[in-house]
């Protein structure tokens, strides 16, 4: 049986958002035509149709993806995720997200991105390392610890992160850890690696509770998506006195007004149960549990969670985007009409690129930071980057994710700029 590409059919195309959202940036910044063409354009697209030998003896085929999008700030660097949505065009938007992120943060690296069109869950462990290591064949010659450097994301782990870093290093005849980062701390990993992107989130709902003059301490939380950076962000919150309300998996949401027992839903998860297992709270859909009232509302989910749809029915005084991509161009306006403040993506989920640099600079030198280390260099870079974006937008009159694309956007122009068309 053959696994053939599709596009997302659950999605608006999440490519054309990604460019809507440059467009804006660009007709701000007055960007000319050639550049805006070669920024809107990425670099390398690479597909990969390759067999995979089954437990039961059987070969069944899969398709990969790994797209470039810009490495005029330097190496490409993005996660790959193992799902069975994943597509040519959300693979593209994905890695062009990443190039604004990197240079929103300023780690010295461009966007990347790629996926295999799979279900995790229906392979065992075996099989799983197997695609793995066959994937990261087909796409060797063009990653490495100069060139694409890949980490984990959706349905991926550290243990994936070791497989392609050995299959990589096999072919290369030495080891290799800078090229992967999100592996586990025995062959090279960085401590606070795993908790970064929710630690991101955190550091960024904090800064933004402040501007929007909302108490931390007793503001009311939903976090679609309970994973691991949803879930990170939840603990983090509710041990800075956050009362969480609302929570969702992929198998539905709970919600109680009076707060969630963030521990017991940690547990309930670290034993693959269900949230609805957690005590005292009420059954919602996931779309329901957005409609909620809070004063936070995070998506950590997937993208086009927030669509014309439902926009006007969110009750949240702030939304911050720890999922790529949660917030349709067309929910986007109808929040700014009405005066909900959205901290996006590329901002608000940075912190995994942002240890994934430190791990990298790690493994380069061959010198290893403490945990105190990471996290506190993690919150310096997290902060400047959230004033940074704020002085931009109230400099521009603007909302936070066009203050963030112009600073974004601006950097990866100059580095054009400066470096020319070759030849």
């Amino acid at each position: 049986m053959t696994t053939l590409p599709k596009t997302s059919d659950h999605l608006p195309n999440l490519f054309n958002q990604a460019l809507k959202q440059f467009d804006v940036a660009a007709n701000h910044l007055q960007i000319e035509e050639g550049v805006r063409s070669l920024l809107r354009t990425p670099k390398r697209e690479m597909t990969v149709h390759f067999p995979v030998r089954m437990d039961d003896g059987s070969i069944k085929m899969f398709t990969g993806y790994r797209v470039q999008h810009n490495i005029n700030r330097g190496p490409a660097k993005g996660g790959i995720r193992y799902d069975t949505h994943v597509s040519l065009d959300e693979v593209r938007a994905l890695s062009m997200w990443m190039t604004w992120k990197c240079a929103l943060l300023n780690v010295p690296f461009g966007g990347a991105k790629g996926g295999v069109i799979v279900d995790p869950t229906q392979l065992s462990a075996a099989e799983l390392e197997r695609l793995t290591r066959r994937y990261t064949t087909e796409i060797a010659e063009i990653i490495g610890p100069e060139r694409d450097i890949p980490a984990p994301d959706m349905n991926t782990n550290p243990q994936v992160m070791g497989w392609i870093m050995d299959t990589y290093s096999m072919h290369r005849g030495y080891t290799v850890p800078a090229v992967v980062t999100g592996k586990p701390l025995e062959i090279g990993g960085s401590m606070g690696r795993t908790e970064a992107t929710g630690r991101g989130v955190f550091l960024v709902t904090r800064e933004a509770c402040r501007a929007h003059h909302i108490d931390l301490a007793g503001a009311r939380v939903i976090i679609q998506g309970f994973g691991n950076v949803g879930s990170i962000a939840a603990k983090l919150l509710a041990e800075a006195g956050c009362t969480i309300v609302g929570l969702s998996d992929i198998y539905g949401a709970i919600y109680n007004e009076q707060g969630i027992d963030v521990t017991e839903a940690l547990l309930i998860a670290r034993n693959h149960g269900h949230l609805q297992d957690v005590h005292g709270v009420q059954s919602l859909s996931n779309q329901e549990l957005l409609e909620q009232p809070c004063d936070i509302l995070i998506p950590a989910a997937t993208e086009g969670q927030l669509t014309a749809s439902n926009a006007k029915y969110i009750q949240a005084r702030c939304i911050v985007e720890a999922a790529n991509g949660p917030t349709t161009t067309e929910a986007d306006t109808i929040f700014q009409t009405r005066g909900i403040p959205v901290i996006p993506d590329i901002l608000a989920n940075a912190g995994g690129v942002v240890v994934s640099y430190f791990e990298w600079v790690q493994n380069q030198q061959g010198f290893f930071w403490t945990e105190d280390e990471v996290n506190s260099r993690l919150e310096q870079m997290m902060t400047q980057s959230f004033a940074a974006v704020t002085a931009t937008c109230a400099e521009q009159h603007c909302p936070y994710r066009l203050g963030a694309y112009l600073l974004a956007v601006q950097r990866v122009v100059a580095a054009t700029q400066l470096r020319s068309v070759y030849p």
